[in-house]
Formats: C-alpha cells, structure tokens, sequence
C-alpha cells in the first residue's frame, strides 16, 4: 500500500515539473563535455615534463638542416604563429573565432587521439585557411619512449587527419619539443619536418592574457616561431592564451609584421 502510495507521488511529481517546463528545459539545456572526457596528454602536462625556457634545437637544425626547422629569415617581416595540443572544445574554437576576426593564418600541430573525437574542430581549421601538423596521437614524450612509440604515434595521427582534411601532413611537432638523433632521423624516413620555436609564450603556465602578451611582444623579432597551446590536460585553464591574442596580434601588426603559416614562412608544402 505504501509502495503504491509513493509511486503515484512520483509520477505526480514529475507531471507537475513538466508543467511547470522544468524538465523540458532542462533536457534542451546544452551540456558541457566534462574535461576529463577530453583524450589526456599521455606523456601528461607542459609543465611537467620540461622548464619553462624553450627546448634549444639549434644544434639538431645544424646537424639535419632539411629535416628540422624553427626559424624564419630575420631580414623578412614575417612571424608564425603555432598551437599545440588540440583540438580541444574549451579553448580551440574561441582562438580560430579571434583568428578570424583578425584575418590571421596559424599552424596547428593536433593530436591524433583528439582530432579523432573532434573531426568538426579539424575541417573548420582547414577552411579558415590554416595549416595542419602532426603532433602524435597520444602526445607521449618520445625522447624517453624510444623510436619504436613514433613508428606507432605517427601513421595513427597522419591517418586521422588525412582522413578529415585529405592530406597527410609534411610537418611534425614532437610532443614537449623532445627530440633526438634518433628521432630525427626516423622522421626524415617519414618524410617529416620537424617543427621547433623560437619564441615560448609559456601560456602551459596557465599565466594570464596580459603576462602571455608581454613574453610574446618583447621576446618576438621577424622571423620567429610563436609557440602557443590551444590544447591542454583536463586541468589546464588555457582562457590567458584566448585574451592574450586580442594584444599580440594587433601590436605586432602595428609594427608591420605579417603572419605566416609555417610552409609560407620557410616555402614548403603543407603535405607529404
């Protein structure tokens, strides 16, 4: 009797939120993916994996010069701006929304595991013009992985993104900047160019817009490779990198620079 008694009560209940529109409106309500449903960074977050200075590839560039880039010509008023570690629902659209609006080209170095769970996130950034590189699928270090993880990590991510964009991408960012000989050279049986930086934002400090701004505008010179995140660990907070865009773009346009994607930059092809 008491069990009877409380079924219909419940069902009362319900009919009298759905009245009143509560659960209807709810229902229609958009829910938030929960950032822990994101594909996590395997080899885990920037910030513990390396310091915060940028990783000094210069030597490997003099060693396997066709093979390892991160630098433009200083005498050409152009920079490049590049973003790791997406596509990532938090932060990547609002960043191609400001790349539009200030009509600016970029390079996105994406992950294979979340290109995957984001293909809509991918052809937009083919769309808008911009370039697509390789940043592995899981985002493992490699330098302590071994070679044996690339030859895994790479084919997965190319076959992805070629299979959302149609190209198999020539560029390759290792995950944190980690590289080796060893590396190196099973990229160029790849076929891959390995892209570096010359200049961190150190946005994966999770700093604010104004300080991101200010370790961009005063450390950046024609020529130069702009690392910055669209992407993050579930527990990253990447919002300084979105506001901080609204101040690097215009003051370095105001000084007459241009920007680049990185095959404009150092006149190769986008794909393999």
């Amino acid at each position: 009797m008491i069990r009877k008694i409380c079924e219909r009560l419940a069902v009362f209940l319900v009919c009298l939120l759905f009245s009143l529109g509560f659960v209807s409106s709810l229902a229609a309500a958009p829910q938030p993916e929960d950032p822990e449903d994101i594909p996590q960074l395997e080899g885990g977050p920037e910030y513990a994996e390396r310091d915060p200075s940028p990783v000094d590839i210069g030597i490997l560039h003099q060693q396997y010069p066709e093979t390892v880039i991160y630098r433009g010509s200083p005498d050409v008023s152009q920079v490049a701006l590049t973003f790791d570690d997406g596509p990532d629902p938090r932060f990547t659209p609002e960043i191609l929304d400001i790349l539009q609006e200030f009509d600016v080209p970029a390079t996105f170095f994406v992950l294979g595991a979340r290109a995957e769970r984001y293909p809509e996130t991918i052809l937009r950034m083919e769309n808008e013009g911009h370039v697509i590189g390789n940043h592995t699928f899981w985002h493992p270090n490699l330098v302590v992985e071994g070679v044996g993880r690339l030859d895994w990590e790479l084919p997965q991510a190319e076959q992805v993104i070629e299979e959302t964009v149609g190209y198999r991408p020539l560029l390759f960012r290792a995950p944190y900047g980690n590289l080796n000989e060893d590396i190196v050279e099973r990229l160029a049986d790849f076929g891959n160019v390995a892209v570096g930086w010359t200049v961190d934002s150190q946005d994966w400090r999770q700093l604010s817009g104004d300080e991101i701004a200010a370790n961009v505008l005063t450390n950046t010179q024609p020529g130069d490779v702009i690392l910055m995140h669209d992407g993050g660990n579930w527990d990253q907070d990447l919002t300084g990198t979105v506001e901080s865009l609204r101040t690097i773009i215009p003051e370095l346009q105001a000084q007459g620079i241009e920007f680049v994607t990185i095959p404009e930059m150092f006149n190769i092809p986008r794909a393999k």
